[in-house]
């Protein structure tokens, strides 16, 4: 794989050039002679120390100002002992921050190896040595501060070119953009010490000067770190937030997966993921990355015993439950369970191509994603759920409307036809007047046939406005019925969630049949109302009415769509229905439904 290939040229450019470092590290180490001034050493380290720890931030980057701090040591202590400890403390900042081994021995070979190339450039750039006995030309001071940072950048740039992570041009603009301000600093805070102190006192900087003098420097980078880290800590927290708003939106959909591996690049800058769920046995939801091709049952990789954040800092050296899944390039890996109520539903595994490459907040962040996902995927169930039992529902419904109405219909023409046909040669008149009656009961049972034909089909919301949905319908009311039914919308229509126009349609569609089957109305009106506030559908008639409270107890008793199922379904969109209704009284049905509630809904139909 070409990935690998490249993470192993990175490789070994990276070693060579730590071995050089070292080597360098080494020579310098037998020119040592000790300090004079041990006190100004030590502080000087110390605050060499604080620079390279908490570096500044600068635009989108960071950069250390330890350079004015390596330059007094390099003028009082020489070039050796500068060497020496520059090594020795970045190694040390580098193994606080738990970064891989040969991150800890590249960082100390590469600092040295520019300082050394920088100076070496300068000294033979200028004739008559760098650091002569007299003032320091500001030409050879900036000099010496470029070749450095331009010696510095190159050799990283090298590595980030060779590794497979795409190296843009903006990130390459950002860290250099980074260094050209801390050299700027450097510069100035070097002149300032030349300007401060004398020429013939500068080799005897001594220990109140120096802390008074760099004291600043250090201050600057402890609070600026801080401002940083707590940057880097909201940024963290705002992809997180919006991650979780991402999820929420696009779960129900068959896009949320892509959203969820670009989610995951961004925040952990991962080579491999893996997504694996629970239903009813172990599989791959998904794989992203660098994976390796196998048919090992997950069963057999145990991974419902993971019952905690599990990490793999290094492959080589601890094995994975996913280990026979990802590609041998893969060396870190962090596991993290979906757990809901002490039950594991799945596992988030998240793997990089470099070892102990998982800082504590990115496992953190891990944790914190699976654990959204763990509740995103349950409420994506529960839905799927939902949407299946009202599709059992609607069915069982029409069931029963089949049973209750046609069949009974059929049945009864059935028997007519067969007391007809008995009766025919002895009795034709009452034999007509049997098959006129069944020829109705036929035509009655024909016209419920269609409406539930009608009702099997796609919902005309769903293909249409609410209000174009209503017209269509009223429409064929009229043509079928001898009663008046009146249709108006007011206000300024809007298109609304798919599933409330649903419930709005069956509300109305409901009404309509109970007036024509059981109100012996002759004029029904029908308002939709586009409100600032809520929409307003309204149905009233003048038929016969009834008593709300015998209709309830027998909605009771024979359970079908009716008031009880139609306030269901005005509860689950957060509407309020409202029957009036009193015997001789005719009825009004209001269903309301606060646009509020509707807002960001659309995704969740």
């Amino acid at each position: 794989m070409n990935t690998i290939r490249r993470e192993q040229k990175a490789g070994i450019y990276m070693g060579f050039l730590s071995a050089a470092g070292w080597i360098l590290v080494l020579i310098c180490m037998f020119f040592l002679t000790p300090p004079e001034h041990y006190l100004l050493y030590f502080m000087l380290v110390i605050f060499l120390g604080f620079t390279e720890y908490f570096p500044l931030p600068v635009w989108k980057g960071s950069s250390s100002l330890s350079f004015p701090i390596i330059f007094s040591l390099d003028l009082v202590f020489g070039f050796p002992a500068v060497i020496f400890s520059y090594a020795l403390i970045v190694m040390i900042v580098n193994l606080l921050h738990r970064r891989p081994l040969r991150i800890i021995l590249f960082n100390p070979a590469q600092l040295v190896i520019s300082y050394a190339a920088a100076k070496g450039a300068a000294e033979l750039f200028f004739s008559g040595g760098f650091f002569a006995d007299h003032l320091v030309p500001m030409s050879e001071l900036a000099v010496l501060i470029v070749l450095f940072y331009l010696v510095n950048n190159f050799l990283v740039d090298i590595v980030l070119w060779i590794r497979p992570q795409p190296y843009r041009f903006s990130v390459w603009k950002q860290k250099w953009a980074s260094e050209v301000f801390s050299a700027f600093i450097s510069f100035f805070y070097i002149s300032l010490m030349f300007f401060l102190g004398s020429q013939e006192n500068r080799g005897n900087l001594d220990v109140f000067a120096a802390f008074f003098f760099f004291s600043p420097l250090v201050g600057l980078s402890l609070l600026s770190s801080t401002i940083a880290r707590l940057k880097i800590e909201k940024n963290r927290l705002n992809a997180m937030f919006s991650f979780t708003k991402d999820l929420n939106q696009t779960v129900h959909t068959a896009e949320w997966k892509d959203g969820l591996t670009n989610h995951i690049q961004e925040l952990f800058h991962a080579q491999a993921v893996f997504l694996i769920r629970k239903e009813g046995n172990w599989k791959f939801d998904f794989k992203d990355g660098m994976t390796a091709d196998t048919d090992k049952p997950l069963e057999s990789a145990h991974v419902g015993e993971i019952k905690d954040v599990l990490v793999i800092e290094n492959r080589k050296k601890m094995s994975g439950p996913l280990d026979y899944y990802f590609h041998k390039g893969i060396r870190s890996v962090v596991y993290s369970p979906l757990t809901l109520e002490d039950d594991c539903i799945g596992v988030l595994a998240v793997g990089r191509t470099r070892t102990y490459s998982f800082e504590p907040q990115d496992i953190r962040s891990i944790a914190t994603l699976a654990n959204q996902l763990a509740v995103a995927l349950k409420t994506k169930s529960l839905i799927t759920e939902q949407k299946e039992k009202r599709v059992l529902e609607e069915r069982n419904r029409i069931a029963r409307e089949i049973h209750d109405g046609v069949a009974q219909t059929l049945a009864g023409a059935v028997m007519n036809l067969e007391t007809a046909k008995k009766k025919f040669s002895e009795k034709p008149d009452e034999a007509l007047l049997l098959m006129d009656r069944s020829l109705h009961g036929l035509r009655g049972g024909l016209k419920q046939v269609r409406e539930s034909i009608y009702a099997l089909r796609p919902k005309p919301t769903e293909r249409v406005t609410l209000q174009e949905a209503i017209q269509k319908r009223v429409e064929i009311i009229r043509n079928q019925q001898t009663f008046s039914l009146d249709f108006e919308v007011r206000g300024n229509p809007f298109p609304m969630p798919l599933y409330v126009e649903k419930v709005m349609f069956d509300t109305f569609q409901e009404s309509i049949q109970n007036t024509i089957k059981h109100g012996q109305a002759t004029k029904a009106e029908v308002l939709l109302s586009y409100q600032s506030e809520h929409v307003l559908l309204k149905i009233k008639d003048n038929g016969q009415g009834f008593s709300l409270y015998d209709a309830i107890l027998k909605s009771k008793n024979e359970p079908h769509f009716g008031l009880l199922s139609m306030n269901e379904e005005a509860e689950e969109i957060e509407g309020s229905l409202q029957i009036d209704s009193k015997p001789g009284e005719g009825t009004e049905i209001s269903l309301t439904v606060p646009i509020e509630k509707m807002r960001g809904d659309e995704e969740n139909d």
